[in-house]
């Protein structure tokens, strides 16, 4: 799904208030993570990742990772936190046309 700027402008403005869902911990990218990510895009459609790392070519490839293993929109990159978008079967979040 390809999104034009003023739909991901406006997924950015519903993400605004929302807090990190997914924050990676000591092992970094696991099987369990991504399991977890893909279950919370499923459910909520729009999340944001925690990405703590003080390497900033190490968390570049861990959030482009997340983003081609779940096939999520990547939305924003703010320091360490991902907007990640996948729209899911339910429709849950309404996106303005084009």
């Amino acid at each position: 799904m390809k999104l034009s700027n003023k739909q991901k402008q406006y997924l950015k403005g519903l993400a605004h208030p929302l807090k990190p869902i997914i924050q990676l911990g000591n092992n970094g990218l696991t099987e369990g993570v991504l399991a977890e990510i893909d279950n919370a895009l499923n459910h909520h459609e729009l999340i944001k990742v925690k990405v703590p790392s003080d390497d900033r070519e190490e968390k570049q490839l861990i959030m482009d990772a997340i983003t081609r293993e779940t096939k999520a929109e990547k939305l924003q990159t703010i320091g360490h936190t991902l907007i990640l978008f996948r729209q899911s079967e339910e429709k849950k979040i309404t996106i303005p046309k084009v």
